[in-house]
């Protein structure tokens, strides 16, 4: 009998090795080990313990290396990718294709094994797809990719609680805008006020948000002659009804190497400056200690202007830290998280400066300073020019660390995300933010246009008094009722009953039951919508939302059309 179990433990062991794993997953993940896949200047590896099948791939250390596996699912739609990797050698990045098309840049931690992370969602046919990771950094191993049929999420538990609980009413009120309409629209946003006049010449339109910097008023720049009008443009913006963001780059505050390669115009970044934060934060006795709280009650003054103006701000410091490549990421994620907490404590409890939405920029759960001091979380987005994929990897990574209970924010990108992409892929940052000017590559004209006239993207026209938002107690809308179509050639009327308290109505659509859904019609002062340039013989499924001022309603009843040709 013993022998007997052995044969077939034996039998099922040689099963294992050659029948693909997605083959015994049906219903589940469908697993592709890397070894099986095709191998690009990389090579199949047994050495580090802990792999499945028969090894993984390894060797990605030039440029070109890559592995691509061919994918199989047996029905068309989103699929959450996942890849077990192994790093060994510290924090790796790699550039994720699928079909041919990128799928955003995966992070690796590093490991001490091989770990399973959820990389992207991808929309994938049924049938044959590919998936291709290249080198992007390079120095890690690759076990398995694995798919598995993407389910829809669950409505956001964000509140709109902010951290300061002595905030202004001009934060609360930006506050409940920005959650009210999360995961229902975008908000477009622009870095560098000059940039503004550009948008409304070219696409008649204006950003929802304009970013500014406080980087001239960093007194190691101010001493040299520096000089800035960013407050007073801010302060413009603002009476004209815009959204404000600020970021710092925080010219170090002192130790500017200042020469040629290094000057000191570039001293926030860790080259061209030996300012230790490390040291500084642990010798609070220090003249470096001194020189931190120096440059943070400098930009205080410049915090309060904004304040004595009732601007409320988006104010994003210490940007891109674990990056490295500014002065407070250089010595890791303890010392930045340090200055991070130190630099809130001090502008909110000594300044007392109560105009402030606290926005953090790190995806690493390693870098976050904690809830207690973090209001939105975000990322800065540049995909190669004209890549305009929703890089929900990020956004996922994100809602889960701060588990769907802060807003997620794209503060910065080069090419802006594609609207329907963001909504088919559940990709609901808060707001983009597209820095530098337009150079026709990163973003072409013809994009834009479609991003700054999208139903799904909020432009400054559309955005209602941020002073006033929410006062009231005004209530949300309920769900609009008695949903009916009347399908014609090419088209589709939808009507529903009024809401009590609706001051418009949005309505969505989808091609399949359930969703993901995409609004084709914001802003309806009227109870019924005419969507045309339909597909005659197309099932449609429609949904409609009632808002308010207080926010918008959750779905209504879906109701299904069959487009035809009307023949009466």
């Amino acid at each position: 009998m013993l022998k007997r179990i052995g044969m077939m433990l034996l039998i099922m062991a040689m099963l294992w090795s050659v029948v693909p794993l997605a083959a015994l997953a049906k219903g589940g993940p469908q697993i592709y080990e890397a070894e099986d896949g095709i191998l690009t200047g990389t090579s199949i590896a047994t050495a580090a313990p802990g792999y499945s099948g028969t090894g993984y791939v390894t060797g990605f250390d030039n440029d070109g290396d890559a592995v691509t596996v061919t994918v199989n699912p047996s029905k068309a739609g989103l699929y959450q990718i996942k890849i077990r990797y192994n790093a060994p050698n510290g924090q790796k990045q790699a550039n994720l294709f699928v079909n041919g098309t990128s799928a955003g840049v995966v992070d690796f931690a590093p490991t001490t094994g091989f770990t399973e992370i959820a990389v992207t969602k991808a929309m994938l046919n049924a049938g044959s797809n590919t998936i291709r990771l290249d080198k992007g950094w390079g120095w890690y191993d690759i076990d398995y990719f694995s798919i598995e049929a993407a389910t829809a999420p669950p409505a956001h538990q964000v509140s709109k609680t902010l951290v300061n609980p002595a905030v202004s009413p001009a934060a609360k009120s930006l506050m409940s805008y920005l959650v009210d309409s999360y995961g229902h629209r975008i908000l477009s946003g622009q870095q560098d006020y000059s940039n503004v006049a550009w948008l409304q010449s070219n696409l008649g339109k204006k950003p929802a948000v304009v970013g500014f910097d406080l980087m001239d008023y960093s007194p190691s720049r101010v001493e040299r002659g520096a000089s800035t009008t960013e407050i007073e443009e801010a302060i413009d913006w603002d009476r004209q009804g815009g959204i404000v963001a600020f970021v710092w780059h925080w010219n170090a505050p002192k130790d500017l190497i200042d020469q040629p390669g290094k000057e000191w115009w570039r001293g926030f970044y860790t080259d061209s400056t030996t300012f230790d934060i490390q040291y500084a934060l642990s010798h609070p006795d220090s003249e470096d200690y001194a020189l931190l709280l120096r440059d943070i009650d400098a930009i205080a003054a410049q915090l309060k202007r904004l304040q004595d103006a009732n601007v409320p701000v988006l104010f994003r410091p210490l940007h891109e830290a674990e990056g490295g490549w500014f002065w407070w990421g250089a010595k890791g994620a303890e010392p930045c998280k340090a200055l991070y907490r130190l630099l809130y404590d001090r502008l909110t409890n000594v300044h007392h400066l109560n105009n402030l939405i606290w926005v953090w920029n790190s995806v690493s759960p390693d870098w976050y300073p904690g809830d207690d001091v973090v209001d939105i979380v975000s990322y800065d987005s540049y995909p190669p020019a004209g890549d305009y994929n929703p890089q929900v990897g990020k956004y996922d990574q994100l809602v889960t660390l701060v588990g769907d209970h802060k807003l997620v924010a794209m503060t910065e990108n080069g090419a802006i995300p594609d609207p329907d992409l963001l909504q088919a892929y559940h990709a609901d940052w808060s707001w983009f933010s597209t820095w530098g000017g337009y150079d026709g590559n990163t973003n072409s004209l013809d994009h834009l246009k479609k991003v700054y006239n999208h139903a799904y993207v909020v432009t400054l026209d559309e955005l209602p008094n941020m002073k006033t938002y929410g006062a009231g107690g005004a209530a949300v809308p309920a769900a609009p009722t008695g949903l009916s179509a009347k399908a014609d050639n090419g088209q589709v009327k939808i009507s529903w009953n009024k809401v009590s308290g609706a001051a418009s109505y949005t309505v969505l659509r989808s091609h399949t039951s359930g969703g993901p859904y995409t609004a084709v019609a914001v802003d309806l002062k009227a109870t019924s919508y005419t969507d045309k340039g339909l597909a005659n013989g197309t099932t449609y499924y429609y949904v409609v939302k009632a808002v308010n001022g207080a926010g918008s309603s959750g779905n209504s009843s879906p109701i299904a059309v069959l487009t035809r040709v009307n023949k009466e």
